[in-house]
């Protein structure tokens, strides 16, 4: 899990919410296209295209606005700029494992649920070269780190295989250089501002492992 620093709400969600009168108010059930697919879209580009919870790459046509406090549970916080996220699968494919903001669904514990939005978030995992994620067993991370990977689906067998593959591909592209130019290009976007997918992953690994990384 990747740490996601939100910015300023975008002006356009900001004016849409603003717009109130005796017949319409805003609420999530009403906030549709164009507003609203623009909105994904800056959601997108603020999470380098990745998803909140898992980090495999993401784009409009995969993704789904997701809440991180659910709204059947907190309505209040439908349109909270600072409680919405991008998370992956769209849809619910027939036979294809849920996972991330899918199989979330409307569970949500404040005590128990890591959240990508805590500056400390990725301290909560352990990862293995095979693409495993591992609770950290220290003292106070273990349960929520353990309840997170269970409600989110993060250890099915599809993200394992994805993030190892990812591993593997990365070990490729890296031959031969130093860990600054290591450190670059795990930790920065590319031209067109994305993170490089399953970015948790990678950083534990080469940091645990093969180079001297923050």
């Amino acid at each position: 899990m990747k740490y996601i620093q939100k910015g300023e709400e975008p002006q356009n969600f900001t004016e849409w919410k603003a717009r109130e009168d005796d017949d319409w108010k805003p609420s999530w059930d009403n906030f549709q296209s164009p507003e609203k697919s623009n909105f994904h879209k800056e959601l997108l580009q603020e999470q380098g295209f990745i998803c909140c919870y898992c980090g495999m790459e993401i784009g409009k046509e995969t993704s789904h606005i997701e809440h991180l406090k659910p709204r059947k549970t907190y309505p209040e916080e439908a349109l909270n700029y600072n409680n919405l996220l991008v998370s992956c699968q769209r849809e619910r494919v027939p036979k294809e494992p849920q996972h991330c903001g899918v199989k979330k669904d409307d569970w949500y514990n404040e005590n128990l649920m890591v959240s990508p939005l805590d500056s400390s978030c990725a301290d909560f995992f352990r990862y293995s070269g095979s693409g495993e994620i591992l609770p950290n067993d220290e003292p106070g991370k273990q349960d929520a780190a353990v309840t997170t990977i269970d409600k989110l689906g993060l250890n099915i067998s599809k993200l394992e295989d994805m993030r190892r593959e990812a591993i593997d591909a990365i070990f490729l592209v890296t031959e031969g250089l130093t860990n600054e130019e290591i450190q670059e290009l795990i930790y920065s976007r590319d031209a067109n501002g994305k993170y490089i997918p399953f970015f948790g992953a990678i950083a534990y690994i080469f940091q645990q492992y093969f180079v001297d990384l923050p």
